[in-house]
């Protein structure tokens, strides 16, 4: 089995230390002696930083911490991870009990078997059931841009190349949008994704998501990340969209009925335009 640097942010998790400390020790024996498991505390302040002491000195070594100052998020407590991570490939979970960590073997071997990324896929009916509508709409959307199916657009428990994180940076943002954005960026660009389906439990203590604001900002990334890697997926569908308007409101102005001439004109060359910037931002993306 591969070896890995398994990183896990902890920001304000001071309910969840214990059961952590409990889990790591699990999985530990699952992966291979040379695999490392880092936590990064983001910036605590109840209480997580004192305890995580505790755990790594107990440790004999085989944890390593690391603190930002203040809190940064919780993309950035990855990148920090990431940067001081010992092996090319990367495992991330959370703190906070949700995600099977001991099922890191499984993923572990997906990437053996040839995939760039392999992914902890949470079942629907696990979430709670006020964020599953905004989550079918998002992960249908992603799907759609994307080009493939995509069952989980940012599930916390993965396995991917250290190497992609690092060509991303400038892309993979500092708060939760990482994991939605590395998703995107690999799917969009052809590489071989795995998803591997898991059982997703409720966290201990409260999320620090706040679900309006952070799914605009999902949707935003979404589209931001496909018109990077795949622009004609946007401006495609969209330009024909105006032009078969405008093609139809000429077809009822031959036929009599009062359109303004200027609303016909408007969606035929708005439509046009668009189909033109696509093909153009496809073949920039193409050529470089």
């Amino acid at each position: 089995m591969l070896p890995v640097s398994l990183i896990i942010p902890v920001y304000n998790e001071s309910g969840a230390i214990d059961d952590l400390k409990r889990r790591l020790h699990g999985v530990q024996k699952k992966l291979t002696p040379d695999s490392e498991i880092i936590l990064v505390d983001d910036g605590s302040t109840d209480g997580s930083a004192v305890s995580l002491d505790a755990v790594v000195a107990a440790s004999n070594g085989s944890l390593r911490l690391i603190r930002h100052a203040t809190n940064r998020g919780y993309g950035a407590a990855l990148k920090t991870g990431i940067e001081e991570a010992r092996h090319p490939w990367i495992a991330i979970a959370d703190a906070d009990g949700t995600y099977p960590i001991g099922r890191l073997p499984e993923l572990i071997a997906e990437i053996e078997a040839g995939a760039r990324m392999a992914i902890g896929a949470r079942r629907a009916s696990d979430l709670f059931w006020l964020r599953r509508p905004p989550k079918a709409f998002l992960r249908a959307l992603a799907s759609y841009l994307a080009g493939r199916r995509i069952p989980d657009l940012n599930s916390g428990l993965r396995v991917f190349a250290r190497e992609d994180a690092r060509e991303l940076r400038k892309l993979l943002p500092d708060g939760f949008s990482f994991t939605t954005t590395i998703t995107m960026a690999l799917m969009t660009a052809g590489q071989k994704v795995s998803f591997i389906p898991i059982r997703y439990k409720g966290r201990i203590g409260s999320s620090k998501i706040r679900p309006i604001r952070d799914t605009m900002n999902f949707l935003t990334l979404i589209c931001r990340i496909s018109m990077a890697f795949r622009p004609l997926r946007v401006f495609g569908p969209t330009g024909l969209g105006l032009l078969g308007l405008g093609v139809l409101f000429l077809v009822l102005r031959f036929l009599g009925f009062e359109i303004a001439v200027a609303t016909t004109v408007f969606l035929l060359v708005g439509g046009m335009q668009l189909i033109g910037l696509g093909l153009l931002a496809d073949l920039v993306n193409r050529r470089g």
